[in-house]
């Protein structure tokens, strides 16, 4: 037996190799990262700053953008996700907002770095979600730090994924 595909205008849409794996080639999905550590987030109550998310490691089916926006191509169910590790927490500051900000709603991590005497060196910020979509929604990462001083650092290994799951 032959392994199996199904194709459009001459493009393999779905895969099935002899021993039963499915793949779709051309099914939305994207991993990207920061290009380099971005120094000095700004505090002090200015909203909703993107993070952009520069250098795409993969980007099937050219839904992502280097500006940080993933674009739903369908309607559908998206698993999207981050990772940022923050460098350099002002414990000055009340309040860390890190968004996933989508057309249909925002996911939000909210934390406050209060966590004694002095700034603390890292802290992982993580949100996984299934996100709703329509067709031409967007989804971004922005964040929000409303007091203290613009230390804080997003360190280079910090990440931004997402796919069509259904």
């Amino acid at each position: 037996v032959n392994d199996l595909a199904l194709s459009t205008n001459s493009i393999n849409r779905v895969l099935v190799d002899n021993n039963g794996h499915v793949t779709m080639p051309t099914q939305s999905a994207f991993s990207a990262k920061v290009g380099s550590q971005i120094d000095n987030m700004t505090a002090g109550g200015v909203s909703n700053i993107l993070i952009p998310f520069s250098s795409e490691i993969f980007d099937q089916n050219a839904d992502y953008n280097t500006n940080g926006t993933f674009t739903a191509p369908v309607a559908g169910k998206y698993f999207l996700c981050f990772f940022l590790r923050l460098e350099n927490i002002d414990t000055a500051t009340n309040t860390y907002d890190i968004i996933l900000d989508t057309a249909n709603r925002n996911y939000t991590n909210r934390f406050d770095p209060d966590y004694g005497d002095s700034d603390t060196n890292f802290y992982h910020v993580n949100i996984a979600v299934l996100a709703d979509m329509d067709a031409n929604d967007t989804a971004v990462v922005r964040y929000y730090v409303d007091a203290g001083s613009s230390q804080t650092d997003i360190d280079g290994d910090s990440y931004f994924m997402g796919y069509l799951a259904c």
